[in-house]
């Protein structure tokens, strides 16, 4: 887009969010350890939640293990792993058949390769393998080629997700907007507005699915993208979270 449009107001009564988690609740860091949720957020969730009637998940590309952790107390529904993992209101859980056992051949060749390009870091997510290079940005595109390599070797069974210093190999046939779309199934969020912040290009499939859906579609940060709005930074995503429960 040529001029980014800042969001409109959330309307809690009737829209359901879902909302990406580094980059745009949190700021980025340097491993994916470190970026965990302070009270103001955490407190922010549970008010939004209760505000949207429950109609608010995480979708992010980290395991659900991992959200938890950080959000402890709080036990969102969530798209995990760029899509692969969904759960929904009630815990249930949907997974891919055949995801684990699809990602098995390329593990030794991305712990290789990390083990040969000294701060390169294998993220074995268990449904997926990522490969960072935040560490190393000068094998960025050696791990972009390696990636392609093997899910080209794969024959349609592998797909690569790109993002920010890391490259991800996991099963094709799901991404962020096929979550979004599954969980606008779900209760409470079914008959709600679908309003989707990410950060990323593991968010445009979801920003599509949203435009689709006549949702609202949120960018945080500048750049192409597919999103309708924009807001500079996590700082200015959050205080419009809170306009919404505070209003």
């Amino acid at each position: 887009m040529d001029k980014p449009l800042l969001p409109p107001p959330l309307d809690l009564s009737s829209q359901a969010l879902f909302l990406d988690y580094d980059g745009t609740l949190v700021e980025i860091a340097p491993t994916p350890a470190e970026a965990v949720a302070d009270p103001q957020l955490l407190a922010l969730l549970a008010e939004l939640r209760e505000g949207v009637g429950g109609a608010l998940a995480i979708v992010t590309g980290r395991p659900i293990a991992d959200i938890d952790g950080f959000l402890a107390p709080l036990r969102l529904p969530m798209a995990a792993l760029h899509g692969l993992a969904v759960r929904g209101h009630d815990g249930s859980l949907m997974e891919p058949a055949g995801a684990t056992a699809a990602i098995e051949p390329v593990r030794n060749a991305v712990a290789l390769f990390a083990e040969k390009h000294p701060g390169t870091r294998m993220e074995d997510k268990g449904l997926s393998i990522a490969l960072h290079y935040r560490g190393a940005p000068a094998a960025g595109t050696a791990a972009e080629e390696l990636a392609m390599r093997l899910a080209e070797a794969s024959e349609g069974v592998l797909r690569v997700q790109r993002g920010k210093m890391v490259v991800e190999l996991l099963s094709a046939g799901t991404d962020k907007g096929t979550a979004i779309a599954a969980l606008m199934r779900d209760a409470p969020f079914r008959a709600r507005r679908p309003v989707f912040v990410g950060d990323d290009v593991t968010d445009e499939a979801g920003f599509v699915a949203v435009n689709t859906l006549d949702g609202v579609s949120i960018r945080v940060g500048h750049g192409k993208t597919a999103a309708r709005h924009q807001v500079p930074d996590v700082t200015s995503l959050r205080a419009w979270l809170a306009g919404a429960v505070a209003s």
